[in-house]
């Protein structure tokens, strides 16, 4: 198991080099396959042995070789984020193959929606719409059974946001209702936890905000999200034993 662990976080770092990629390419309709990697600045190549997950960045001391502009520490950060996610999620799923594999698909869109959110303001239909593509072609293959349940799920998510971003536009967007109409297929019943956590968490920032700064705070836009990305995480990786607490305490 612990080969397997440190084998998921390696590969984890690689999935998080490829994600801050793709984070910044979609939202601006760039190819995600070529041209390699070029430093945002000035636009130099960047060498194989300077793209090294995280440890090109602390060798660098977090600048470009070329022309010596800062580089980002969303980079090793998001790098470490899902090379952590992807050991948690074999942690979890050991024994269960689709599980993990919808898992480890998973995680790696709430990585690279949390980007482009925190980013450009969007959640790119792109994104979304080639990991629901692939969640439905491994339920299909390895758990057809769950299908329809997964499908009611995204139904009932997304509905669900739906109507809050049609009673607050400003707060939510469209994005944010397919969003979670995704992790409704991937999480199943799961996904009730996952939204009670984004939105819990998405108030309490919200407050803390306005308590902070006052009537500016509600002028000001917060992608939510990285909230939901949150809550799809915990649904993952706890939604079990959420929804399990929940029937038994309360039923």
């Amino acid at each position: 198991m612990t080969a397997a662990l440190l084998f998921a976080f390696c590969g984890g770092l690689i999935a998080g080099s490829f994600v801050t990629v793709v984070g910044y390419r979609v939202p601006r309709a760039e190819s995600i396959v070529g041209p390699r990697s070029r430093c945002t600045t000035c636009g130099e190549q960047i060498a194989a042995y300077d793209n090294v997950p995280v440890f090109s960045w602390l060798l660098l001391r977090g600048r470009s070789r070329c022309c010596d502009d800062p580089i980002s520490a969303r980079y090793p950060l998001t790098e470490l984020a899902l090379g952590i996610l992807y050991a948690a999620t074999v942690a979890v799923f050991w024994g269960n193959a689709t599980e993990l594999v919808l898992g480890l698909v998973f995680v790696t869109m709430l990585v690279a929606i949390t980007l482009t959110d925190l980013e450009r303001r969007i959640i790119p239909n792109k994104i979304l719409l080639a990991t629901a593509v692939a969640g439905v072609a491994v339920v299909a293959v390895g758990d057809p059974a769950s299908l329809p349940q997964r499908l009611i799920a995204a139904a009932v998510a997304g509905g669900a946001l739906f109507l809050v971003a049609l009673a607050y536009p400003k707060g939510m967007g469209l994005g944010d209702v397919k969003l979670a109409a995704v992790m409704g297929l991937f999480l199943g019943r799961n996904v009730a936890p996952a939204l009670f956590v984004a939105l819990l968490s998405g108030s309490v920032v919200g407050l803390v905000l306005i308590a902070r700064d006052g009537a500016d705070a509600r002028k000001r836009a917060i992608p939510f999200g990285p909230f939901l990305a949150l809550g799809g995480i915990v649904g993952l990786l706890a939604g079990d034993q959420l929804v399990s607490w929940y029937l038994s305490t309360f039923s």
